[in-house]
């Protein structure tokens, strides 16, 4: 019960790593919020864990100020785990068109500028909080074809320490998690088309010789948003199976 007592938002948990993540809250004694832009995905997976469900487009203001709100009805916010994500295709980085740019921007960046622009306030007040985020190993390790969203997750990860150095003075902890590929919706557009050659070809880059799950993901974000990690920020943990080596 590492998170008794506390409240956390789980963005993108109507699926993969998000679902995961709420779940593994939930059981640690969390009460959680499961926002995701799909509302019946969210509300399926606060049904069965037992949380409370918002939908929420997590690119736009007005949407995250209200999920902002529909956290604090649960009490006071202590976590907000900044999950929500997307990719393009994979394509030369000339031929990806610019709605495309900017969904991948929106979703991936500015989602992390508007959750801290209502919930920052709220934590300085109360000089606690912690906030994570979810980039990946594509903006460590860049893979050809996957430029912009390569550049978004290594925007996260800086981002993520600029974050933790203005907010430590308030009691405030920012870390992000760096997956690899992992089992998850998303992991069909990474690669492109989801064939027994293709999975080959991803796992020959990881050492360990699997793609990350979603339970490798909840864990670490379980650490980092607890108060084991109390003298844990600014940290851009990879979780990886040894890829970015």
């Amino acid at each position: 019960m590492r998170l008794e007592g506390k409240v956390a938002i789980v963005t993108g948990a109507g699926s993969g790593f998000g679902a995961e993540i709420a779940r593994r809250f939930v059981k640690e004694g969390a009460k959680v919020l499961v926002a995701d832009l799909n509302g019946p995905a969210a509300d399926r997976v606060a049904e069965e864990i037992g949380a409370t469900s918002c939908e929420a487009d997590v690119s736009d203001g007005m949407a995250v100020q209200a999920m902002i709100a529909a956290g604090e009805a649960l009490g006071p916010v202590d976590i907000l785990v900044n999950n929500a994500g997307m990719t393009h295709m994979p394509a030369p980085l000339e031929e990806i068109s610019e709605d495309d740019f900017d969904r991948v921007f929106a979703v991936n960046c500015k989602s992390i500028y508007l959750g801290a622009k209502h919930l920052v306030p709220l934590m300085k007040s109360r000089k606690a909080g912690a906030i994570v985020n979810v980039s990946s190993t594509a903006g460590i390790s860049p893979r050809p074809n996957l430029n912009w969203y390569n550049s978004s997750k290594g925007w996260v990860n800086t981002a993520t320490r600029t974050m933790a150095v203005e907010l430590a003075p308030h009691g405030i902890r920012v870390n992000a998690v760096n997956p690899v590929a992992g089992e998850t919706p998303l992991l069909k557009s990474f690669m492109g088309e989801d064939s027994p050659e293709m999975r080959a070809k991803f796992l020959s880059t990881i050492p360990l010789g699997r793609f990350s799950t979603p339970e490798d993901i909840a864990n670490a974000c379980l650490y980092l948003a607890s108060d084991e990690a109390s003298m844990v920020t600014g940290v851009t943990m990879l979780v990886d199976g040894g890829r970015c080596i």
